[in-house]
């Protein structure tokens, strides 16, 4: 595909905009604990700034910005979901049960950790990696 001039505007916009859209899809992501949010619409905010990165430049450029292999990435965290689910299952708890506990952090102060930020870390990477693995497919059919 031939590269119109005008695209300059739409790469420097898509750029600060796409930023943008992963630092609140990390707000998201740790918010989901307390308030809606969580891995998966934190992974959909992630794969929609990185579909409009796609949409702005080209799939040869966001493989070489990015060169994941998102197949891999859905693997990955479906296998860190599933191990955390079934971690519950060691201690004799039903599948999916988290603990969570206080710690004092440097800088941080008193601040719990729950074992279920890893199961939504895992979800984070199934949705991102389901998400590119479906566009890439479509675009590299056209």
């Amino acid at each position: 595909m031939k590269k119109k001039p005008n695209d300059l505007i739409l790469q420097t916009v898509t750029t600060v905009i796409s930023f943008i859209i992963i630092l609140f899809s990390i707000h998201l992501f740790f918010a989901g604990h307390y308030t809606p949010g969580g891995g998966f619409i934190g992974g959909l905010m992630t794969a929609a700034a990185l579909v409009l990165l796609l949409l702005a430049y080209d799939i040869k450029t966001l493989n070489t910005i990015l060169p994941f292999d998102y197949r891999l990435m859905t693997a990955a965290g479906l296998m860190i979901a599933v191990l955390t689910g079934a971690g519950a299952l060691l201690f004799n708890q039903p599948f999916l049960t988290h603990a969570y506990d206080y710690f004092n952090l440097p800088l941080l102060g008193e601040t719990s950790l729950h074992t279920a930020v890893l199961f939504d870390i895992g979800v984070y990477l199934v949705v991102i990696g389901v998400t590119m693995t479906i566009i890439q497919t479509i675009g590299e059919s056209e």
